[in-house]
């Protein structure tokens, strides 16, 4: 019996099209055919519709970082309002304070993670990088393991969020930021951090930087050089930052004054200063210096200078300049009447991380922890502090040579800056000069 003869079609003639292939001849987008409602919510009436045109910021995060534009919501340079009605949808924890500032909490990191920040040992930056315990090399395979497995983290999210601004007041040093987040409170901590630009200067927007912050999704500690669940990664060739394992809002603020610190001085011969700043009625400039809880945000508040900023700066031979657009401040003990500039800032718009208030008055309290003196200093010291061994809070208890030996180090240390400081107390107020050092 003669085989049957089969076209290569299941239709008897040839000539006749399929209904895919119709539909392709016909020159309509399969995309389009997709439902519109995809990821609709209230706050987000329309959606995503994947049939519509890409704007420039999409088609940027698709081709730099293959971030699925057809089924995340990219919500670009939001507004206030918007961020705080998505932090309160979407956040558990979030609520608006009786100032109007939003509260969030930042989970189980509630301070930054320095053991888990690292740098990619690349050959564009290798030799001008001081390796050691404080800069941990990365190797560009692992990097791009982390930076892979944040995307693919973002590309799971129902809406991310894009932040873009600047970084340094001065025009011609700074430089452009952009922030993908998954959380509406992240986003609205670097739109008040970063330097907001105009309207017309987002819209062709190209970051120097970009931050893949999905600090909810943690890092695989089997990978190689990982010693937690925590990841903090810097590339200077890739001019890249990728955030895991840890929602702490500070580690972006950080990771840009890290940037900074490699940029400015290799590249520019600008001098990065962690410090507050302030500026005379002449002219004349004042830098306080200190780590992050030491009081420079507090000095810098002088109500007879002009504030130039609380923590971050550049000195160029044009001058001192701040790096941020905000200001970040520890709210440990803060009342009206120590500081009153600080606390009249918290209002809409600004976010307390981590603080205590009432579910009802929803005042916050701002005295939730428990305090000893140090009477020379004549500071209060917190007794404990989440993810700190409380020996490191008391100096006393970690001073290894005794207690004698700590008491004359401490007078010595008063009496060196009570000498130093005569020749300001011309200009300090009655209240700074009675809080310094009693000897």
């Amino acid at each position: 019996m003669d085989p049957v003869f089969r076209t290569a079609s299941p239709y008897s003639d040839p000539t006749v099209k399929g209904p895919k292939s119709q539909i392709q001849a016909s020159g309509i987008d399969l995309r389009k055919m997709i439902s519109s409602n995809v990821n609709k919510t209230s706050l987000h009436p329309g959606g995503v519709q994947p049939y519509r045109e890409h704007t420039e910021l999409e088609e940027e995060l698709h081709e730099t970082a293959h971030i699925d534009y057809d089924r995340v919501a990219i919500v670009a340079n939001p507004s206030v309002a918007a961020l705080y009605e998505d932090a309160l949808v979407y956040e558990s924890g979030t609520a608006i304070t009786s100032s109007g500032a939003l509260t969030a909490y930042s989970g189980a990191k509630t301070g930054r993670s320095p053991m888990d920040k690292r740098i990619v040992k690349e050959p564009s930056s290798e030799s001008d990088i001081w390796w050691g315990p404080v800069n941990k090399p990365m190797s560009p395979d692992v990097w791009k393991i982390n930076r892979e497995r944040a995307i693919d983290y973002l590309n799971t999210r129902n809406r991310i969020y894009v932040i873009d601004g600047y970084a340094g007041w001065d025009e011609k040093y700074r430089i452009r930021v952009r922030v993908i987040c998954a959380r509406a409170y992240h986003a609205l901590f670097m739109r008040n951090m970063l330097i907001r630009p105009p309207r017309e200067e987002l819209e062709h927007f190209h970051p120097d930087y970009t931050i893949y912050n999905a600090g909810t999704f943690p890092a695989n500690r089997f990978t190689e050089g990982m010693t937690s669940a925590t990841s903090v990664a810097i590339n200077f060739a890739e001019k890249e930052m990728v955030i895991l394992g840890t929602e702490y809002a500070g580690e972006m603020k950080k990771g840009i004054f890290t940037v900074l610190f490699y940029e400015m001085p290799i590249k520019h011969n600008v001098l990065t200063l962690h410090s507050s700043a302030n500026e005379g009625k002449n002219g004349d400039v004042t830098l306080f210096f200190g780590l992050s809880g030491t009081g420079k945000t507090t000095l810098s508040a002088d109500p007879n200078r002009a504030l130039i900023g609380d923590d971050e700066h550049c000195w160029s031979d044009r001058g001192v300049f701040n790096i941020e657009g905000g200001c970040y401040a520890k709210c440990i003990g803060l009342s009206a009447e120590k500081e009153p500039d600080i606390y009249n800032a918290i209002r809409f718009g600004s976010i307390l991380e981590n603080v205590v208030f009432d579910p009802v008055t929803r005042e916050v309290d701002y005295d939730d922890v428990e305090f000893e003196n140090y009477d020379v200093f004549n500071l209060q010291v917190p007794k404990t502090c989440p993810n700190v061994p409380a020996d490191l809070l008391n100096p006393k208890k970690a001073w290894t040579a005794g207690d004698d030996s700590f008491q004359k180090e401490v007078v010595k240390l008063g009496q060196l800056f009570r000498e130093n400081f005569k020749k300001y107390e011309s200009e300090a107020t009655p209240d700074v000069i009675a809080a310094g050092p009693s000897v």
